[in-house]
């Protein structure tokens, strides 16, 4: 496949390119900030390393993970709702599609962009260790690996990984935290891992005695303490089963069946277990999506989620992302290619899942496999304040708001041990309900100390159990809008981002659709918002897919 390629590009550049403010990272996060900065007057750049916009919201996340769909408004909401029209979803009486498919998704991100007068870089990778340019507690520039100079007088990091803000100095992390550091009852490695977990003992040798293959032989960790490990990530595959839309498995080069011993024991032992044999969407969790596809995600104790393989990537060297990149393609694929093709599969199993296979009609240019690693966390930022449990739980509202979330707090599992007794265990999935709760400006800014113009709206400053809820690709774009607007603003005032007056942001924020408060008077308004962008009588009455449940 041509992944490799994606990370090598060599694309002639202009020596030198001047702008107002530069994004850099084509992520639904990234679009947002630099199209919000854009409407509001700024000359504005968005660098994307490969070739494609969205990250993951184009990238096969087309189950978008919502939460209460009544927490999101402004450019979120937006593209939801440019979504409902590109699908005429109001024959349906709905304005909304919450679930478009990855090419109608980034066909309207570029949109997007050309209507705001955003200038595009595709192929555009900062240049590795030596990339940013400062003066004092300022980014002067940003260099590219093809040569391309990008000048301007402020810069945002929406990249997933945070390679603009580590460069230019700024504090961060990665992994997970202690009990001890934040006082969070849910961080560090857990005692008790309920969800993605095996449902029954499987041992973790064969009847060699040896350990099988994707079983980690480190010792799981103390409880509640913290670690550097990474939650799984996965691709979130686009399938269908529609025949003439239908491509068949692919078999990765060098699959070995022989890797998915695990997964045969497991199938094996679940059919008496349950009394029949797993079906499809219990081994690879199938969201239904528009024109016969599937979104399809992890699920239960072994499937699309490469558990313990990604530890490297966050501090990674551009070379070593790429082979953790290439090894979640071939795990994946062969997963999918042995519950087709292995003869340890039920039948049942076995026929349902040749009864799918890749859309032909989505990804054309990286043979139908996405084009997004699902990379649920990397980097975070370490400000003057810092998004902890709290924040999410009792500590809910903030002066300074700029959007709301509402997700659980979700990590997906960090590690698979072997346990005391020798059986298979999972270890780190996190799913605990929070209710709504405010999202802060201050998650978005560096320490005055290290950058006064650099905002961070996908590596934000937060801790592992914070960052499980707020890092949903609506928030990412809800946390976008509001970066733009506030570059737009420290511009109009020659200001230092933390300077920013919130008054004014949360102002032009409302004006654009934001929510600040749950409930249907707050929603209806955003909406009323949204609307006012397209041609067309306004319409009236309530959320057409019902109102808020009270709390």
């Amino acid at each position: 496949m041509r992944f490799a390629l994606l990370f090598s590009f060599a694309v002639t550049a202009a020596a030198q390119q001047d702008f107002d403010f530069v994004v850099y990272g084509g992520t639904a996060g990234g679009v947002a900030t630099a199209v919000a900065a854009a409407r509001h007057g700024l000359k504005t750049a968005l660098l994307e390393p490969r070739d494609h916009v969205g990250g993951m919201v184009s990238g096969g996340l087309s189950g978008t993970d919502t939460g209460k769909k009544e927490v999101i408004g402004g450019m979120a909401l937006e593209f939801y709702y440019r979504a409902g029209r590109k699908y005429g979803m109001d024959r349906h009486l709905n304005e909304l599609s919450w679930m478009p498919e990855p090419k109608v998704a980034e066909a309207i991100f570029r949109e997007m962009l050309r209507e705001a007068g955003v200038t595009l870089f595709e192929r555009h990778r900062l240049r590795e260790k030596s990339g940013v340019e400062k003066t004092g507690n300022r980014v002067t520039e940003i260099v590219m690996e093809n040569g391309g100079r990008f000048r301007a007088k402020y810069f945002a990091d929406t990249s997933y990984e945070g390679d603009l803000m580590a460069q230019a100095k700024v504090s961060y992390t990665y992994g997970r935290e202690g009990v001890r550091d934040y006082g969070e009852s849910l961080a560090g490695i857990r005692a008790v891992t309920e969800s993605h977990q095996f449902a029954l003992d499987v041992p973790a040798r064969g009847k060699d005695g040896k350990v099988l293959p994707e079983i980690s032989t480190a010792p799981r960790g103390t409880p509640g303490e913290g670690d550097k490990h990474i939650q799984a990530y996965n691709f979130r595959v686009i399938a269908t089963n529609v025949a003439e839309n239908r491509l068949p498995w692919p078999k990765p080069a060098g699959y070995d069946p022989k890797r998915y011993e695990l997964l045969a024991n497991y199938l094996e032992a679940m059919t008496p277990y349950l009394g029949r044999p797993l079906t499809f969407s219990e081994v690879s969790l199938l969201r239904v999506i528009p024109n016969g596809k599937v979104d399809l995600n992890n699920r239960n104790g072994f499937s699309t989620d490469y558990i313990g393989k990604n530890y490297g990537y966050p501090e990674g060297s551009y070379a070593e992302r790429e082979r953790i990149w290439k090894e979640h393609i071939d795990y994946q694929q062969g997963f999918y290619y042995f519950l087709a093709h292995d003869s340890r599969v039920p039948k049942s199993l076995q026929e349902e899942v040749r009864t799918y296979g890749l859309a032909k009609d989505e990804y054309v240019d990286t043979e139908h496999w996405p084009h997004q690693l699902y990379i649920r966390e990397a980097r975070r930022m370490v400000s003057d304040f810092v998004s902890t449990q709290k924040d999410l739980q009792t500590d809910r509202t903030k002066a300074d708001m700029i959007g709301m979330g509402s997700y659980a707090s979700d990590s997906h599992n960090i590690q698979r041990f072997i346990n005391d007794r020798g059986f298979v265990e999972n270890e780190g999935d996190v799913q605990v309900q929070v209710l709504p709760y405010q999202i802060p400006y201050r998650v978005v800014v560096p320490k005055r100390a290290e950058a006064v113009n650099l905002l961070v709206p996908v590596c934000f400053s937060s801790s592992h159990i914070s960052y499980a809820s707020m890092r949903m690709e609506p928030q990412y774009m809800i946390i976008g809008h509001a970066a733009g607007v506030a570059a737009a603003l420290a511009a109009k005032g020659d200001l230092a981002v933390q300077d920013v007056d919130m008054a004014e942001l949360q102002a032009r924020l409302r004006e654009e659709g934001a929510v600040f408060e749950y409930g249907v008077d707050a929603y209806n308004a955003a909406f009323a918002a949204v609307r006012k962008r397209f041609a067309g009588p306004a319409r009236t009455g309530p959320i057409p897919w019902g109102r808020p449940t009270k709390r």
